[in-house]
């Protein structure tokens, strides 16, 4: 099953976009939200090292007209990496403030694709496409072991790991990117894109960022100050 992704904005989308990324990155560092910041940050050098590095360069799947194809990935990959894996973060976090880091992010999303259509007329246009039929079918294979290993320890070692909210954050967060991306004009319009991008794409990797986030909280906290150890004092 071959899946096209693919889309078009012009140039002055990206610059709007540095804008707001600065400003996501602001937020974070003045709520002391640290470690989603760092979070963004590896995960858009991670998406980088993917997109430019196998989908480009290797695979040849990704296709980049009326940019450079390296400076563009880049600033793609640490836009949608850095709200993206933040944005997990934070929801892993469970700290009461879900909805304000959500309507932050999908109405920064929002205001940077629509005031780019509003004033970018005169701005150079810029077209992307991706097929997945390399690839998604390894995807998918990991999507199943990492909650095949998530629903092993709550079933055999009776633990309880919230499955259902790591799934719901996986399809939501690419869910809300796609939706803003199709509602926009900037994603081509294909219900099949949606749908498996969703259920696929950031959702293969909720299990091993949950247990990354898991093993990291029991050490420090979101400002990166050290938990302190719980003492038990006997009887």
């Amino acid at each position: 099953m071959e899946v096209i992704a693919a889309r078009s904005m012009n140039l002055l989308y990206i610059w709007i976009d540095i804008a707001f990324l600065l400003i996501f990155s602001g937020v974070l560092v003045y709520t002391k939200r640290y470690q989603a910041l760092i979070a963004g940050l590896l995960g858009g050098i991670l998406y980088f090292a993917v997109d430019y590095g196998i989908f480009y360069l290797l695979l040849g799947t990704r296709t980049v007209v009326g940019a450079d194809p390296a400076l563009f990935l880049f600033w793609l990959s640490m836009s949608y990496g850095l709200t993206n894996f933040a944005w997990i973060w934070l929801w892993l976090d469970k700290d009461g403030h879900t909805l304000e880091w959500s309507l932050l992010i999908l109405s920064g999303w929002l205001s940077t694709a629509l005031l780019s259509q509003n004033f970018g007329s005169g701005f150079p246009e810029i077209s992307i496409s991706r097929g997945t039929g390399s690839y998604h079918g390894v995807m998918a294979f990991l999507l199943f072991a990492g909650y095949l290993w998530l629903i092993l320890r709550n079933i055999r070692f009776g633990e309880k790991i919230d499955i259902l909210w790591i799934l719901a954050i996986g399809i939501l967060v690419q869910g809300g990117w796609e939706f803003v991306l199709a509602i926009t004009g900037i994603r081509n319009l294909s219900l099949q894109t949606f749908i498996v991008n969703s259920l696929l794409e950031t959702n293969m990797g909720l299990p091993y960022l949950w247990a990354i986030h898991h093993a990291l909280n029991r050490k420090f906290g979101e400002d990166l100050s050290p938990v302190a150890k719980n003492r038990f004092l006997p009887g």
